[in-house]
């Protein structure tokens, strides 16, 4: 395994900050990136950010806006069975009460339709994709892992069976009940499908440690969600799973609970999430405010293309060879 690229997708920064980051290689050997940046998270002038990769050069981004007015949020991209790319994104002042939004591109990336609501009507604080890529199963249904703030933290998996056309909402994921009758607080699931069919998450909580949970029917019905051994400091994490079967896991696995955001480590299973190694460390923390966080991962033959937030300064894209 070794590092082929890495860089930053923009030196001089469109926006005064920026967060969130998606990830997409495409057949044709470009690159997609998406992220959300302006004045600072959660301002009214925050909108996404789309860019292309093409010849190892990131070219110009271009910004994406469903409405001026409104802070945007959490891009994730998506490539659908057609070969089109799908942007989801979230779009409101206040995370508890999202609406999620999406555009297409027909071209890899060079032009955007128009923004339009994922589910038109849906008040429920945010469908679709949250933060990390859907997947698709090995019958062709894409599964998106889905989470709300509405009131409480709780994930669950928002299924398409006509290739993100339309989608259904099911079943929260379960979890034990902790102080004053809530659950454990989750969100922001990253999802994969083992070789015997059944789909699993890892989620981000408040609690220390990622958080589990499997499903024997495509993502409609949870196991209790449990705690692994994967160190979470309530930040975003993300993995991908390669041909061989490995599973790749991008996460700050830091003591600390709450704001920590370094290191930054590569890490593997060879037992479908059952135990990890660290296989890499992309970021080690210098200074008590470091921030390299909120990292995307896609598999894509014998590579791994990684971005994350630096600093909230940059987006950071790493390449690596199996």
């Amino acid at each position: 395994m070794q590092i082929e690229s890495r860089g930053f997708i923009f030196d001089d920064a469109p926006t005064p900050s920026c967060h969130a980051s998606t990830v997409l290689p495409l057949a044709d050997g470009t690159a997609l990136a998406a992220w959300f940046g302006g004045t600072a998270e959660g301002r009214d002038d925050v909108d996404i950010f789309a860019a292309r990769c093409v010849g190892g050069v990131w070219q110009p981004p271009q910004r994406i806006t469903a409405d001026p007015r409104l802070p945007h949020w959490n891009p994730v991209l998506f490539r659908k069975a057609d070969g089109s790319v799908i942007l989801f994104f979230k779009v409101g002042k206040k995370i508890a009460y999202w609406q999620t939004y999406f555009a297409l591109s027909r071209d890899g990336g060079l032009t955007w339709t128009a923004p339009q609501p994922l589910v038109p009507g849906d008040t429920s604080g945010g469908r679709g994709p949250v933060k990390n890529k859907p997947i698709r199963l090995a019958d062709g249904t894409v599964i998106a892992p889905a989470s709300t703030e509405q009131p409480d933290w709780v994930a669950f998996a928002d299924i398409s069976h006509d290739d993100c056309a339309t989608w259904e909402k099911h079943s929260l994921i379960p979890v034990r009940k902790i102080s004053g009758g809530k659950g454990v607080p989750m969100i922001q699931p990253t999802l994969w499908q083992s070789p015997d069919g059944n789909v699993h998450a890892l989620l981000r909580t408040s609690r220390g440690h990622a958080y589990r949970s499997d499903s024997t029917d495509g993502g409609r019905t949870w196991s209790l969600a449990r705690p692994t051994g994967i160190k979470n400091p309530n930040s975003g994490l993300d993995l991908a799973q390669t041909a061989d079967g490995r599973l790749f896991l991008v996460s700050n696995p830091c003591a600390r609970n709450w704001g920590c955001r370094a290191p930054l480590t590569l890490s593997v299973s060879e037992d479908g999430g059952g135990s990890w190694q660290t296989a890499m460390t992309l970021e080690t923390r210098q200074s008590p405010d470091d921030e390299f966080s909120y990292p995307a991962i896609v598999a894509a033959g014998d590579r791994l293309y990684i971005t994350y937030t630096w600093q909230r300064r940059k987006i950071a894209y790493v390449v690596i060879r199996l």
